[in-house]
């Protein structure tokens, strides 16, 4: 639970209709199992303790007994265990017989969550059996609980909360669920019993996802499977975790298995809190249950992944470069549209970002049926400009069909350092600047004779970092890099490369070079300013502004979700290091992001002031 962390489980006890001892017993192992997993919240289907499919049966004095008395069994097992669990069973209150949550914790029931739309269709016959609970929240003397649909249990410090809505009330357009998430709900559990037909999974699936998305909330749902009657319908035990739309966990159909994840409330707050569409607060007839977890570190099932700004999988990754792209592409093709401008003008050096845009650039004018040459790509090399990224430069240019110019700098920026009484021979942050801010007057001048676009190509970590020179490669017309992160730089252009054959040598030559300012003198080939060994790596950069932006963490629980992506890869001493920094970097650099110029939003995380992210330019260094 440290940081937010919580791991929950969905299971499924192999049951026999009837057998409430028995079945008891399979779940008391389910408990045991799920206590010695570090599990805090356990969710078993509906009816688990009976069997759903017993049919009149539940209509025998002595199967509710013996319902009454597993229940008792089930909540003794719990003593001394942290693990709430949250176990489907009928329960008698005030003479009706209702399909019920049991949540149960520590030896003692919390409370009793009774089924509020009971189906009568099809293959269901509840309504023969169990009351709809309509009513407000009662009181279950012999449990000595609430019980009511209107309750949240709420750990003690406050960081979990969860409710409970069984079976149909997820299926129906005015589920629990929704006014349990209201009330302040971050998890909501479901026990089920939906029988398995052709393709009901897959709705199921989008139904448990859709609803976790909608409520910025967790969704455990357990699922009826082996044991149960197979007289009608065949149950598959289809279990399913989900946050926030992501699907977490998922069983395998009629594999009966326990399934886990690890959810963030912390992350889920952090959505709700950012939505002021989402008016949560004390809801009428609420209660809240307070119960108590023993404060410790979650062992995480998974590592965190090490690229959240880069899909794992090829499939995803082709998917998502192409409509990356293609929004790219939208934004700058909008601008040449709106302000009828028939050019645009690229400052491109041989690195990956300033090939990135221009391959954008080339998109946006096929686009808008413009000839390619309208794309006036500029490479100007000064001190520090290698033999192998002008040359990149001008091959990518010259396959691409653009207007290549070549304008050498070295002689404006000498003068203009002697005009301001600066040694040459001093390679200190103005000589460096003095380069980068001659080339965006030269790009602007260019781009103001030819009535074209300025195309920025300085990206979303460069920012973050304020790695830019402010009013040099940090301005230009339209940037079209603003919101993609360097890691998602190299992922597109290599996209790119696989996509255009007839690029690909020069692309992936692009790859292969280190990525660098250029700005001090060099001879030949030789890079001497490598960026990531000058700021840090790239990929742990992206990682700390992920979850800094994403999602608000703090910088002890970045440092420990780093510690366990790039287990093997860097020291913890490393990642303190580059921490560091980056949140140095982060906080003083806040004046280059607060005047940005205009560029599309693509991604959940983006910087710019208008819509995204605003923050004074001297606020101190929050960790």
């Amino acid at each position: 639970m440290k940081d937010g962390i919580f791991k929950v489980a969905a299971a499924t006890p192999h049951i026999k209709p009837g057998d409430c001892s028995g079945n008891a017993e399979k779940i008391i192992e389910l408990i045991a199992r799920a206590s010695d997993e570090g599990v805090s919240v356990l969710v078993l289907p509906e009816l688990c303790v009976t069997g759903y499919t017993s049919g009149d049966l539940f209509l025998l004095d002595s199967l509710v007994g013996g319902a009454e008395e597993a229940i008792d069994r089930i909540t003794d097992a719990t003593e001394g265990k942290d693990v709430v669990v949250v176990v489907g069973a009928p329960a008698m209150m005030r003479g009706k017989l209702y399909s019920a949550a049991f949540v149960i914790q520590r030896g003692r029931v919390l409370g009793v969550v009774p089924k509020k739309h009971v189906p009568n269709y099809s293959e269901f016959y509840e309504a023969r059996i169990f009351t709809e609970y309509r009513g407000e929240n009662d009181f279950d003397e012999k449990l000595n609980c609430p019980f009511g649909t209107k309750l949240i249990f709420r750990e003690k410090s406050g960081a979990l909360t969860l409710a409970a809505e069984v079976c149909e009330d997820l299926w129906v357009p005015d589920s629990p669920s929704v006014e349990h998430a209201l009330a302040g709900a971050l998890v909501i559990c479901n026990p089920s019993a939906s029988d398995e037909t052709i393709s009901k999974a897959d709705y199921r699936r989008a139904l448990v996802s859709m609803q976790s998305a909608k409520l910025c909330a967790a969704y455990v749902y357990a699922d009826a499977g082996k044991g149960e009657s197979t007289t009608d319908t065949v149950y598959g035990g289809h279990n399913l975790i989900a946050e926030n739309g992501k699907v977490l966990g998922e069983g395998e159909l009629f594999k009966d298995e326990f399934i886990m994840a690890d959810i963030d409330v912390f992350h889920l707050a952090h959505d709700r809190r950012r939505m002021n569409s989402f008016d949560s607060g004390r809801r009428p007839g609420y209660e809240e249950v307070e119960f108590e977890l023993t404060l410790k570190e979650t062992r995480l099932s998974e590592k965190p992944v090490k690229n959240p700004f880069v899909p794992a999988v090829k499939g995803d990754l082709d998917k998502r470069a192409e409509d990356i792209l293609r929004l790219q592409t939208a934004g700058l093709a909008g601008r040449l549209s709106n302000c009828n401008i028939k050019k645009c003008v690229v400052g491109v050096s041989g690195g990956l970002d300033s090939t990135l845009a221009l391959l954008v650039a080339v998109r946006a004018v096929d686009f808008v049926g413009l000839p390619r040459k309208n794309v006036i790509a500029v490479t100007m090399p000064c001190f520090g400009t290698t033999g192998r990224t002008r040359r990149n430069a001008e091959e990518m240019s010259r396959l691409l069909g653009t207007d290549f110019r070549v304008v050498d700098i070295g002689e404006s920026v000498k003068l203009h350092l002697r005009d301001i009484g600066h040694d040459e021979n001093t390679t200190d942050v103005a000589y460096e600047n003095a380069q980068a801010r001659e080339r965006t007057q030269v790009l602007f001048d260019i781009a103001n004779m030819q009535g074209a676009v300025l195309v920025g190509t300085g990206d979303l970590s460069e920012l973050a970092l304020g790695w830019c020179t402010y009013n040099g490669d940090h301005m230009s017309s339209y940037a079209v890099n603003a919101s993609i992160p360097k890691t998602l730089v190299r992922r597109l252009v290599a996209y790119e490369a696989e996509r255009l054959p007839e690029l690909k040598k020069v692309l992936c030559d692009v790859l292969d070079t280190p990525v660098s300012p250029e700005l001090l003198p060099t001879g030949g080939d030789v890079v001497v300013q490598p960026t990531e060994e000058i700021i840090g790596p790239y990929e742990l950069h992206d990682f700390f502004l992920y979850h800094l932006i994403r999602w608000g963490s703090s910088a002890s629980k970045i440092r420990r979700l780093a510690a366990l992506a790039f287990e093997g890869e860097y020291t913890v001493q490393t990642i303190d290091k580059w921490l560091e920094i980056f949140f140095r970097r982060f906080f003083t650099s806040a004046f280059k992001r607060n005047c940005l110029p205009d560029g599309a939003k693509v991604g959940s995380v983006s910087l710019s002031p208008r819509g995204d992210w605003r923050m004074p330019s001297d606020a101190a260094v929050i960790k």
